[in-house]
């Protein structure tokens, strides 16, 4: 069987952006075959202009996710609205007659090869089971191109699953560190950039957005050390200081609520063994011992 790619789209008030982001879609030398927009409850027509979408692009259809208020509908990560809505899409479709399964952001505008080469990428590497392109940004006025751990982290705005890597995981939030437990191998392509029209973390402000990543840091068991250093690093990014002061709050938020983390023993142990790999890595040869 050849391969079937199914790409589903959790959107939130993405009318500014959806549709420069579908006619991206359309343009894919290499098109899903099917792309499922999930409205969750949007306030800016962003439902309606997913159903004309649906209309006119032969491989879309839209869905409205059900109505489920929240305590705090600004606290998306209490509420795991992305996720949710994802699994509702996920649930309305048979995705096991697919072969590769992809989440992508209602503000993230693809190049016209990207889909093309994802798929060559899980061809030419029969383990590979999540993978996924960087994606460049608007900064102080310029495009600056996002750097991540190429085998270590995959963008949750434009994760791709083979089926059978999405089954050993579940589909859970934690999914790199499973697949990876699970065999698979995951990989970032610098060859593959999307243009992001909203800055990072901001559908509800930047600053929540912050804190949410601090929490999922306590959620999946990063050590203190690695939370330190990664407040630092955020702490260059807009606003400047504040940002890393944010995710440390979450952090801390998150361990004095004692939110429910991860209890597995095995999930806990290859988290801290990876952030010791990648961290030696990092240090200069003379250091190393």
């Amino acid at each position: 069987m050849g391969q079937r790619l199914l790409v589903i789209s959790p959107v939130r008030n993405e009318a500014p952006h959806l549709e420069r982001v579908a006619r991206a879609m359309a343009a894919q030398t290499r098109p899903p075959d099917l792309w499922l927009l999930v409205d969750d409850h949007s306030a800016d027509g962003t439902d309606e202009l997913a159903e004309r979408l649906a209309a006119e692009i032969p491989f879309v259809a839209a869905l409205r996710a059900p109505d489920r208020p929240l305590s705090d509908p600004r606290d998306r990560l209490a509420s795991a609205a992305a996720p949710r809505t994802f699994n509702f899409g996920l649930g309305k479709v048979g995705w096991r007659h697919f072969t590769h399964l992809a989440k992508l952001d209602g503000d993230i505008e693809l190049p016209p090869g990207y889909f093309e080469g994802i798929l060559a990428e899980f061809r030419a590497d029969p383990g590979l089971g999540m993978a996924g392109g960087l994606r460049t940004e608007l900064v102080h006025g310029s495009w600056r191109l996002e750097r991540v751990p190429a085998e270590h982290h995959v963008n949750g705005a434009l994760k791709c699953y083979s089926r059978e890597c999405f089954e050993s995981i579940g589909g859970d939030t934690i999914d790199e560190t499973l697949a990876r437990m699970r065999g698979f191998r995951t990989r970032s392509l610098e060859s593959l950039v999307a243009v992001h029209h909203r800055p990072w973390a901001s559908a509800d402000g930047t600053l929540r957005g912050r804190a949410r990543y601090g929490a999922a840091a306590y959620v999946v068991r990063f050590p203190a050390y690695w939370v330190a250093l990664r407040s630092l690093k955020i702490a260059a990014a807009r606003p400047e200081v504040i940002s890393g002061l944010a995710f440390l709050y979450g952090y801390l938020r998150a361990a004095l609520r004692r939110t429910p983390r991860v209890e597995d023993p095995e999930f806990r142990r290859a988290i801290h063994r990876e952030t010791r790999r990648r961290l030696v890595g990092k240090l200069p040869l003379a250091t190393r011992a």
